[in-house]
């Protein structure tokens, strides 16, 4: 069995290097290099490049379209007005009760 590593970013829209880093990864783990095999070989991969989406495309520098800054709602997220944290945070949890918690999350900002 694999371990789990969770990786996100831009939960905040103007940390566009988040971004920048987030590519760096995902273009490193797709490459066929054989330090990636062997790396995905190791572990599943969870990933969530964008948090935010509607902060980013609106311009926001920190919050989502509602105005709330969506890294200070991960302890109650609502369905419907933080999708994003809400679902990342249930698959968390999903993987926690079948044994799987990730090795690493890590939440990439700027």
């Amino acid at each position: 069995d694999r371990e789990y590593v969770f990786l996100t970013s831009r939960v905040h829209p103007g940390e566009s290097n988040s971004s920048w880093a987030m590519e760096g990864i995902l273009d490193f783990l797709l490459s066929g290099q054989p330090e990636a095999a062997e790396i995905l070989q190791k572990f599943v991969f969870k990933i969530i490049p964008m948090l935010n989406p509607d902060g980013v495309v609106n311009g926001s520098h920190r919050c989502s379209l509602l105005g709330r800054d969506l890294n200070r709602i991960w302890v109650d997220p609502d369905c419907v007005l933080h999708p994003t944290i809400y679902h990342a945070k249930a698959l968390l949890q999903y993987l926690v009760a079948m044994g799987k918690t990730p090795l690493v999350f890590c939440d990439l900002h700027g």
